[in-house]
């Protein structure tokens, strides 16, 4: 399935989705796109560095409440059938996830935004302001080989900065063991690319 916004959306049936949402303001209108001729790829890294490294706009995923809203939304997908979950981090202003889906993946992800918007403008008494920033970054995994190093990359993505010192320190990450936000009580981590 191929799907538009300012970016083309490939979901090929079968595939395991890496997806990347942030917080509405996180990133400035004047510096992203970077300028120049940048891959998607290379996009993503610039944009991902700039969100681990700014402390400027909104920060709204270090509350406790809303990251576990986030969790608990990731779970309920997984209890209705509509994807398997793979590793997932929360980050202060951006979640990285990976996704097996089971229903078209902009469903899913339109969902998880909708019902975390909703529940995260909520909390911080907000109402009818934006939450998400519409665009999110996806990227179907290739293979077993890729599915291992996003993985990698996502549990790991508080390790490098020093943030933690172990990708289980970090609360609100699949990598953390029994984290207690209303989730299932099984690892994310037991989800295999193999099995698909």
């Amino acid at each position: 399935m191929l799907t538009y916004r300012r970016l083309p959306h490939q979901f090929p049936e079968g595939k395991w989705i890496f997806a990347t949402w942030h917080l509405h303001g996180s990133l400035p209108h004047g510096r992203y796109p970077p300028p120049g001729k940048m891959s998607a790829g290379q996009a993503f890294i610039w944009m991902d560095r700039y969100l681990d490294t700014t402390s400027k706009g909104p920060m709204y995923l270090n509350h406790d409440r809303i990251a576990g809203i986030i969790v608990d939304s990731l779970y309920r997908g997984v209890e209705l059938g509509h994807y398997d979950l793979g590793p997932w981090v929360i980050k202060a202003n951006h979640v990285h996830v990976m996704l097996f889906p089971k229903i078209a993946a902009p469903k899913i992800l339109r969902a998880l935004k909708g019902v975390t918007a909703r529940e995260g403008n909520r909390i911080l008494n907000r109402t009818g302001e934006r939450f998400w920033r519409a665009e999110s970054y996806d990227h179907w995994v290739r293979d077993d080989a890729e599915f291992a190093r996003i993985a990698r990359y996502i549990e790991n993505n508080r390790v490098k900065p020093g943030l933690v010192t172990l990708p289980e320190d970090h609360r609100w990450s699949s990598a953390s063991v029994g984290t207690t936000a209303g989730a299932a009580g099984t690892s994310a981590r037991a989800t295999s690319v193999c099995e698909h």
